[in-house]
């Protein structure tokens, strides 16, 4: 699976935006059936979900369940387990419990759908403080979770902060959730949203803070977004000369027998080199994915 650049939210329940979704270039998409649904219509849009999941698409296909405490959770997940779905994204978590009871509803699931087993991703949304202070917990449970995301509005509610532009408020949960991902083997965690739509240049400064602080994506939710958050979580032109120059200098000199080198006033050794070689393997998962939508 991969790469996790840009998650494109559309609401279950409008039809001619679950429509075009799909072709607005994100790495995968993200059917809402949480906050986007009034509770009156939230049971009639599984149908519509499930549906849409079975179209022909190039790119991935999740779905956000109402959270684990509401009267919806399970009925939503019975509902769109099955073919075409790659992954449920289960909002408000707030403890290790409610990961492994999803986790164990997806697994049956999954078998009475016959699908491989482990088959269907799970993405918790950390997004209370309950749920922040749990991180280490929740990441380490030992569930089918391969990665994490941070979900700013609900935090910033949750915990009566202001949501500035210039996010300083989210620094310390952002670094948190890197590092618990990080100590548990997950993936990079993925970003929150930006929810000032019309605002692209304050969409592009948080997602290349989160980028600089370890995160792998961001979650988006106006077509606009994609483009340039894809851009930002992919390795530039100039990065990958860069690391394939690091690269080729390296294992030159660690033929001749050397471990460290320096390339235009750089101090090169192992930490250097492995990181250049994250970027190129970046890189080639980016094109493959580009290649065979």
């Amino acid at each position: 699976m991969g790469p996790f650049r840009s998650f494109l939210f559309a609401p279950g329940n409008h039809p001619r935006k679950v429509a075009k979704v799909f072709d607005c270039g994100s790495d995968a998409v993200i059917l809402d059936l949480e906050d986007a649904v009034a509770n009156g219509e939230k049971i009639a849009t599984r149908k519509a979900v499930k549906a849409a999941l079975r179209q022909p698409r190039g790119n991935l296909g999740y779905v956000r369940v109402n959270g684990f405490e509401t009267q919806f959770c399970y009925g939503d997940i019975a509902a769109v387990v099955g073919p075409g779905l790659d992954g449920i994204v289960l909002p408000m978590v707030e403890n290790a419990a409610q990961i492994l009871a999803v986790d164990w509803m997806i697994a049956n699931l999954e078998r009475q759908c016959a699908l491989e087993p482990g088959a269907i991703d799970l993405i918790p949304i950390l997004e209370t403080g309950k749920g922040v202070a749990a991180l280490d917990a929740i990441a380490g449970c030992g569930s089918r979770v391969r990665r994490m995301a941070f979900g700013a509005g609900d935090y910033t509610l949750d915990m009566a902060m202001a949501w500035t532009r210039d996010e300083s408020e989210l620094n310390d949960v952002r670094a948190r959730m890197v590092l618990a991902s990080r100590a548990a083997g997950l993936e990079a965690p993925i970003d929150t949203v930006w929810i000032q739509i019309k605002d692209l240049d304050g969409l592009r400064q948080s997602a290349e803070r989160a980028a600089r602080m370890g995160f792998q994506g961001k979650m988006c939710i106006y077509p606009p977004q994609v483009a340039p958050t894809n851009e930002i979580f992919s390795p530039s032109a100039a990065e990958i000369a860069r690391a394939e120059r690091i690269v080729a200098a390296f294992e030159e000199a660690e033929a001749a027998g050397s471990a460290s080198i320096q390339l235009d006033g750089l101090f090169i050794d192992y930490p250097i080199v492995y990181k250049a070689q994250r970027i190129l393997d970046a890189a080639r998962r980016i094109q493959r994915r580009d290649n065979n939508p």
